[in-house]
């Protein structure tokens, strides 16, 4: 077995609490339990020696190929050996009725004999907790760090320390479960296994199903459009509504560099991109708890004192901590849990929400009280916009005058006027209409480079940002401006790489290189596609989605020298970026054929 795989050859499986990284190989690399932000009893993503796996697969050489039940977090691996194929499904059951966080592996002989191997080498506490195995009655009990997990099977378990071992020959239309719980309970039979496989199946399809948006598009574009919106469920917490930007840590954005971070908390920017995109897909129940969740916050904290990130269950406290004891994913060290953004003032974060605030909700349900939020937040905008921020790329070198921060503060307070006025509550309105105003014309004049024909990362300055593509999306410039299009012009020149874009071109405070970013590829797709660009959209959209993997799943960012993909994964941004970017190229490719002469 190789030491480390490349993230393209992962799959994805959780029960919207936390996640399981499973590789083409049968390993879980990568399981934080109970939850996505907390400790990590696999990790072997991030340290192949010491930081534990749980692995099935044939004792042979053998070939392998991951696929997903059609519209379903349910992963196949399937093996094909000299001897004979075998397939595991891997999935966790969804928390509704049934409470019960564990991970199931359901092991089915497809053709001939194969011998299998499992290897339980759980790893408590990111791997920095002693780790006690012992066997049981029908498994094996780990212990570690006040923690615990039990593992039941078809197979007699031999202890060897803190690791487990099994060996067992499946012949042919053999099935065979192994289950993990994180909670002691009863062992199941095979009936009530099945049945938990079906209901996972059936809640996976029926929500996917749900999803009219979903079917204007067709082919390759229908099937990542409905992974990305699977993908991005999966982020999503049952009870809370809280949404994380990724469901791993520290995985790098610079193989051996030191740009590694834990994504595992919830940006209220990411989460408001998030939500947008599943809303243009037709799911809106996402939408109305993420802002219930945002809004109780906002009872609690005052704006002044918001954090752009939380846990998922509302904890402030993310300390950023070095692990020592993990080498990092192919040498990628320090390793990070927690992260120092929380400390940082990111102003942009109340224009991405109260946009979709505004895109998703009509009002109905708000009342004094969460207007009066909403309200707080457009005035502490108003108080604040001229100062500088650390910006939506959460950069180390000091703050700045943003200009897409500037920007998302115009847009603060364009939707809170039109929400005053479409929903009638009271605000001060005149207000607000002269700061937005104030805001437009320092923009416009300190934001944009006659020189270069291009809006500029910060103010006064000469690099270029990829947000500046936004720009027409939020409604502060017409598409067909010519600084919005002398913008995307711009970008495409010095930031893109034959499809794929860069964030940006200025320092950032650290040192290394990071790969083009996916989000920022798919903003370039959405800009050309809606300025009427829509040949050089489609172009770009090729380009960029034949990066994802072969379960149609993306990283953070992209090598554009070899394609690997980088960062954290999969990432929310990525597959917000691939929604969007096919509802509006779509979009604009029927209106462009309707347009045509009829027998052009």
């Amino acid at each position: 077995m190789t030491r480390y795989r490349p993230l393209k050859r992962y799959g994805i499986v959780g029960n919207l609490e936390t996640s399981a990284l499973v590789s083409d190989e049968g390993s879980v690399d990568w399981l934080p339990l109970p939850h996505v932000e907390s400790p990590s009893v696999f990790a072997k993503i991030l340290d192949a020696e010491d930081g534990g796996r749980f692995q099935l697969c044939p004792s042979e050489p053998f070939d392998s190929r991951q696929s997903y039940l059609v519209r379903t977090n349910v992963l196949r691996t399937s093996f094909e050996t000299d001897s004979g194929t075998v397939s595991i499904l891997d999935f966790m059951p969804i928390w509704e009725d049934e409470r019960e966080r564990a991970l199931y592996r359901k092991v089915e002989s497809v053709e001939g004999s194969v011998d299998l191997e499992l290897t339980f080498r759980p790893r408590f506490d990111y791997a920095r907790a002693d780790t006690d195995v012992r066997t049981t009655d029908d498994g094996v009990r780990a212990a570690g760090d006040g923690d615990q997990l039990y593992l039941t099977g078809d197979a007699s378990f031999d202890v060897n320390g803190a690791d487990a071992h099994a060996t067992c020959t499946l012949s042919e239309d053999e099935t065979r479960w192994f289950v993990l719980r994180h909670d002691e309970e009863p062992d199941a039979t095979d009936e009530e296994r099945e049945r938990k496989l079906n209901e996972t199946v059936d809640y996976w399809r029926e929500w996917s199903h749900d999803c009219p948006n979903g079917c204007i598009f067709d082919g390759a574009d229908h099937d990542l459009a409905v992974r990305s919106g699977l993908v991005l469920k999966l982020l999503t917490h049952h009870e809370t509504g809280a949404i994380c930007a990724a469901p791993t840590a520290s995985l790098p954005e610079d193989v051996g560099g030191v740009r590694n971070w834990d994504y595992r908390y919830n940006w209220i920017r990411d989460a408001a991109f998030t939500i947008q995109a599943l809303a243009n897909l037709g799911h809106f129940s996402e939408a109305e708890a993420y802002v219930e969740w945002f809004l109780d916050l906002c009872r609690d904290v005052p704006p002044e004192e918001m954090q752009p990130l939380y846990g998922l269950h509302g904890n402030p406290n993310l300390e950023e901590e070095i692990l020592e004891g993990l080498s990092g994913y192919r040498g990628s060290d320090p390793v990070r849990i927690g992260n120092a953004a929380k400390d940082q003032r990111q102003l942009d974060v109340f224009g991405e929400l109260l946009l979709v605030i505004h895109e998703t909700s009509d009002g109905s349900s708000f009342d004094g009280d969460d207007w009066n939020s909403i309200r707080r937040i457009v005035d502490y905008v108003c108080d604040v916009w001229d100062e500088p921020d650390a910006g939506i790329w959460e950069v180390r070198g000091g703050p700045r005058h943003f200009v897409h921060s500037k920007v998302m503060c115009w847009v603060a307070l364009d939707r809170g006027l039109k929400m005053a006025d479409e929903w009638v509550f009271d605000a001060p309105r005149t207000r607000w209409r002269d700061v937005r105003e104030e805001i437009r014309e320092s923009v416009l004049e300190r934001g944009y480079d006659d020189e270069i024909g291009s809006f500029t990362q910060s103010f006064d300055g000469t690099a270029l940002d990829a947000t500046g593509l936004l720009i027409p999306l939020v409604g502060f410039l017409p598409f067909e401006d010519e600084r919005v299009q002398g913008t995307i012009d711009a970008i495409r020149d010095r930031l893109e790489t034959d499809g794929l874009v860069h964030r940006y071109d200025g320092k950032d405070g650290l040192p290394g290189d990071e790969g083009t970013f996916v989000f920022c590829s798919f903003w370039l797709v959405s800009v050309l596609a809606l300025s009427g660009r829509v040949e050089e959209a489609r172009e770009v959209y090729d380009v960029v989605r034949s990066h994802a993997s072969q379960l149609g799943l993306l990283a953070e960012e992209i090598d554009p020298e070899t394609g690997r993909q980088l960062g954290n994964f999969p990432q929310a941004f990525s597959h917000v970026g691939l929604v969007n970017a096919a509802v509006y190229l779509k979009t604009m490719e029927e209106e462009e054929a309707e347009s045509e002469p009829v027998g052009a």
